[in-house]
């Protein structure tokens, strides 16, 4: 990375970004690495660390943050151990800390609520978690400065001989203290010296407690004595406390070496725990922003809605920023403080940002180009060490800038050409951009010259742009107007802070025409895109109502079908309650005939059974057809009585017949095909505009319907072919009641093979049917497995 990328990125405040970042982390290595990050110059790098900001976002809201407190550094105790060195007790305590973090994390991923592959779950997989040494080091060391009884059977055989000794100490000490001996003591106490228990002894007195001296007061009138009797135990406690040391010595070595054979395992926990710890930074700084991951594209960049990330979110005006996709260069134009600077500033920190893979404050649908390097001059240069005034150092700086510039190079320039004539400042900064176009850089700049407003009008693949300004409050609204070049409002802001009108004349008429012109040309332009915004706000508002509108259509369209579907259940209910009614009284007739059979009868009975067979019969076609037919939409009401000659259709049937006569009390006469039946005005409707070709479609009707009847009455056998389920099951019940009327011993049902779902609803309901004595399959000639024969009782 060259210096001046690195003094750029100074610039576009990238510094202060990954400051919050490291805010964010939880190890102080983590912290380290979040500010050592630098923009990423390959794509595919790029993508990869974006992928794994999203993991590590998506895995908190959905599991929270896996634990990295307590992870430090542990590479120099490793190597000492490594080498045969004794750790401390804060060295293992950090390596058990580690080794508790590498366990806390593969936990955290194997508990996860989603089975979702992620970019970073490979990272976790490479975790080594070690139990056995971290709870032998954490149950040996109980903190820093002590280490537990647990830690060795020698350890606490020590101890308890050691608390033994001391206790056998103090109680010799204690009779002293009880005895007459007390009046020579400064005070009642058992103190240590030295680590021996002593008594205070009164300087006057001192040889009266025969005994060891080991210290005195330094006023000299408080001698320290071991009492002779308590030597002997003093030192046997020396000794057990150097037997103390040693133990723990070698529980510390015995630790260290059982460290240094898993060293490299632990190394790379710690590595692994701290690149876990920075992608985790990075997704809650994510949350934090309310960013999220721009797609990386070859060519261009298109930022929807972006705000600047150092801004409050509440109070930074989110901007659609693009470069490179419809064209390469933006010049920026508007007077001071207008936000110029901060649209520079958001674009190349946001690209800065995504290039360190972190997510952006933008829209969903934006993208970014991944650049080799990101240069910017954007601020007050001048330099008094090197007695440059500022448009020199902003000249330095340019030179710089275009020639370390390439096709894969950002250049951000800030008030470009200023600091000098602006007859030639301006010339100059149109020759510069013109120069980095060349070199196939994107360049994204701002000015003030109206020279360059008009280069960018006149030049392919040059957008011009301002940041709008409000006139009336003398307030900037940071928006980014593309297309539109600025206006500086010099007049009309120094009007409106108060400059007296004259004086504000007499500048206008300073004003060549062409600039004059070309002001009245930006005031129309200002005033058409306010036109359009007000157009574009009355479209957006019209398109919402229509949307509302059709949700409304669809929701009242469901539940049209609703009730539809529920008409459709409600009318083949009452359907098959009639059929079932037909039936009943087919079971009636048929017991009467029954009857009749068994008593010989004379023809008349005969002849009432007849009658009664054919209006069985009619009714049962007619409970099948009402049966068959879905409900349709209601029919419009008779717009008249029928009257003879006209053409009527039933209502209930669908069939179509010619009205003979009308009887006195309204009962008609009807012809349909070769059928005569009769029928109340109100079961049929007139149908307008008869005519002969209503006349042809009632025979066809009609001819359809003799059809059927005749094959259903009287013939043996039946064809299901090409019906549903449903409709052969229908069918077939009307066929087999006529099969019955017309007394047939045995009946042929034609379904077909195809997919075997009509052959099994027949043999199943042939099964149920009071009607059939047995039945079997089709033999060779018959049909075969197409067709089923039925036996009738």
């Amino acid at each position: 990375m060259t210096e001046r990328f690195e003094k750029s990125i100074r610039t576009l405040e990238l510094p202060r970004v990954l400051a919050m970042l490291a805010e964010q982390a939880v190890t102080q290595e983590g912290k380290e690495r979040c500010l050592a990050l630098r923009p990423l110059t390959d794509a595919d790098d790029v993508r990869r660390r974006l992928d794994e900001t999203s993991a590590a976002a998506e895995m908190m809201t959905l599991n929270g943050t896996p634990s990295f407190s307590g992870v430090k550094p542990v590479g120099h105790a490793l190597q000492r151990a490594d080498m045969g060195g004794a750790l401390n007790t804060r060295e293992l305590l950090d390596i058990a800390a580690v080794l508790r973090a590498a366990r806390s994390a593969g936990e955290y991923a194997g508990g996860r609520r989603d089975d979702k592959k992620t970019p970073i779950d490979h990272l976790f997989a490479s975790l080594v978690p070690n139990r056995f040494l971290e709870e032998r080091i954490t149950g040996s060391i109980v903190a820093e400065d002590e280490i537990a009884d647990s830690a060795s059977p020698e350890l606490a055989s020590i101890r308890r001989h050691i608390r033994a000794t001391a206790a056998k100490v103090r109680d010799i000490l204690q009779k002293i203290i009880s005895s007459n001996q007390a009046k020579y003591l400064q005070e009642a106490i058992i103190t240590q010296r030295n680590d021996r228990f002593v008594v205070p002894v009164k300087s006057e007195h001192k040889n009266e407690v025969p005994g060891l001296v080991h210290d005195v007061s330094s006023s000299g009138g408080t001698f320290f004595v071991e009492p002779m009797g308590v030597v002997k135990a003093n030192n046997e406690l020396r000794e057990l406390q150097a037997k103390e040391e040693k133990e723990i010595e070698r529980i510390l070595a015995e630790l260290s070496a059982q460290c240094a054979v898993h060293k490299e395992d632990i190394a790379q926990d710690y590595d692994l725990l701290i690149m876990l710890d920075v992608i985790f930074a990075r997704g809650k700084l994510s949350y934090r922003m309310g960013a999220s991951q721009p797609a990386i594209s070859g060519k261009g960049v298109f930022l929807r809605r972006a705000r600047h990330p150092l801004l409050d979110p509440k109070k930074a005006v989110a901007n659609d920023l693009s470069l490179g996709v419809d064209y390469d260069t933006l010049v920026i134009t508007g007077p001071n403080t207008g936000g110029k600077t901060v649209t520079l500033k958001t674009m190349g920190l946001l690209i800065l940002m995504a290039q360190c893979g972190l997510h952006i404050p933008v829209d969903a649908d934006s993208h970014i180009q991944v650049f080799s390097r990101v240069l910017a001059d954007i601020g007050d240069e001048q330099s008094i060490a090197q007695n440059l005034s500022t448009f020199s150092s902003h000249m330095v700086n340019i030179v710089g800038i275009l020639e370390e510039a390439d096709d894969e190079t950002l250049i951000l320039f800030d008030e470009l050409g200023a600091g000098t004539d602006p007859i030639e400042g301006a010339a100059l900064a149109a020759a510069i951009i013109e120069r980095a176009r060349q070199l196939g850089a994107l360049v994204a700049a701002t000015t003030h010259y109206a020279e360059l407003k008009v280069y960018a009008m006149t030049t392919a693949g040059v957008e011009n742009a301002s940041c709008e300004f409000n006139v009336d409050s003398l307030a900037p609204t940071y928006r980014l107007l593309v297309g539109i070049p600025g206006k500086s409002n010099a007049f009309a802001i120094s009007e409106r802070l108060g400059l007296p009108k004259e004086i504000i004349q007499s500048a206008a008429a300073r004003l060549d025409a062409e600039n004059v012109r070309f002001e009245d040309v930006l005031t129309q332009l200002d005033q058409q895109r306010q036109e359009m915004e007000r157009e574009k706000d009355t479209a957006r508002r019209l398109r919402r109502e229509i949307e509302a509108s059709a949700e409304a259509a669809r929701n009242y369209k469901a539940e049209l079908a609703a009730q539809r579907e529920k008409a459709v259940s409600k009318a083949q209910a009452e359907a098959r309650a009639i059929l079932d009614e037909a039936r009943a009284t087919a079971d009636q007739v048929f017991r009467e005939l029954d009857d009749m059979r068994r008593r010989q009868q004379k023809d008349a009975d005969w002849q009432r059974v007849n009658e009664a067979r054919s209006g069985l019969r009619r009714q049962l076609n007619e409970a099948g057809d009402r049966l068959g037919q879905a409900p349709e939409a209601p029919l419009p009401p008779p717009t008249r009585p029928a009257v003879a000659g006209d053409t009527v259709e039933l209502v209930k049937m669908g069939t179509r017949a010619t009205v003979l006569s009308v009887s006195k009390d309204g009962v008609l006469q009807l012809q349909a095909g070769i059928l005569k039946i009769t029928a109340r005005q109100d079961e049929v409707r007139v149908v307008e505009g008869g005519g002969e070709a209503v006349k042809k479609e009632a025979k066809k009707v009609a001819a359809r319907a003799e059809h059927q009847l005749r094959s259903l009455g009287a013939s043996p056998e039946v064809d299901l072919r090409g019906m549903t389920s449903d409709e052969a099951i229908g069918v077939l019940d009307q066929f087999l009641d006529n099969a019955m009327l017309a007394r047939l011993n045995e009946v042929t049902i034609i379904h077909g093979k195809g997919t075997g779902a009509v052959r099994k609803a027949v043999r199943e309901h042939l099964k149920r049917s009071r009607y059939v004595k047995s039945f079997r399959p089709g033999r060779f000639g018959e049909g075969e497995d197409g067709v089923t024969v039925a036996q009738l009782r």
